[in-house]
């Protein structure tokens, strides 16, 4: 294997959409490779990683034990201490693409790429493996075919972070967070996720998402897969995310 490719912004990447794909792969052999904007160690979403101004909703919203604890694990690996830039990607150099999430606004730097967005596009015209979560999905749906000039996404099922999901963080939290959860204000996730698909029956909402999962209670989590794309909406769907990704990523190379 080549290996997987999550490209993350310099500051803001949630914690939990990141370490815990990263921690699942690792533990299964798949070599993981970060990129960040300038080849420099990124940092995630401190308030997601401490609780740090998210008040009384600070157990319900920030990143859990064993997130926490995979954060501090994938910091101390090399691959992420010695990031590439996003400047030396190139798709023939890896077998997949894993694109996590962050609502943070230093998260625009990663979702505004012009050269992460061409190479999100080189990876799904080579048929090769895309795995995006929550706010991950916005970058896949701005990459666009040149041929076409339309989103990648264009003709695939997908699913995002849920505008009652992003509504329901902000106004629980705009007292003293202000806009933190709202990444565009103008804007859902879902919002744009939609407005680039051919059909909008394409974006698959799923149960209502109350519950996070693990290894214990997977029944929690969804996902939407469409050949070689897999989707999900939050860090509550992470564990069915990445082990729905390995059996893509077992299929792919059982056929080489």
């Amino acid at each position: 294997m080549k290996g997987i490719l999550i490209p993350i912004p310099a500051y803001g990447f949630d914690p939990t959409e990141t370490a815990i794909p990263w921690k699942i792969l690792s533990e299964n052999k798949f070599p993981v490779f970060f990129a960040t904007p300038s080849g420099e160690k990124a940092t995630g979403d401190r308030i997601m990683l401490t609780g740090e101004k998210l008040g009384p909703l600070k157990k319900l919203l920030q990143a859990r034990y064993e997130a926490v604890a995979a954060y501090s694990e994938m910091e101390r690996s090399k691959e992420f201490e010695k990031p590439l830039r996003y400047d030396d990607i190139m798709e023939n150099d890896f077998d997949a693409l894993l694109l996590p999430g962050g609502h943070d606004k230093g998260v625009k730097e990663y979702l505004e790429s012009k050269i992460l967005q061409q190479q999100v596009t080189c990876f799904f015209k080579a048929r090769k493996p895309v795995a995006a979560i929550c706010h991950g999905v916005v970058l896949v749906a701005r990459s666009i075919d040149p041929v076409t000039q339309k989103s990648v996404l264009h003709d695939y099922k997908t699913t995002s972070l849920l505008s009652s999901q992003e509504r329901l963080a902000y106004r629980l939290t705009q007292p003293w967070l202000k806009d933190y959860y709202l990444t565009y204000p103008g804007m859902t996730v879902e919002a744009e996720a939609t407005s680039v698909l051919r059909e909008k029956k394409n974006f698959r909402r799923g149960p209502v998402p109350l519950l996070r999962d693990d290894f214990n209670h997977l029944n929690r989590g969804f996902t939407v897969v469409d050949r070689n794309y897999i989707s999900a909406r939050w860090p509550g769907d992470v564990y069915n995310f990445a082990l729905e990704f390995m059996k893509i990523l077992d299929s792919k190379f059982k056929q080489l």
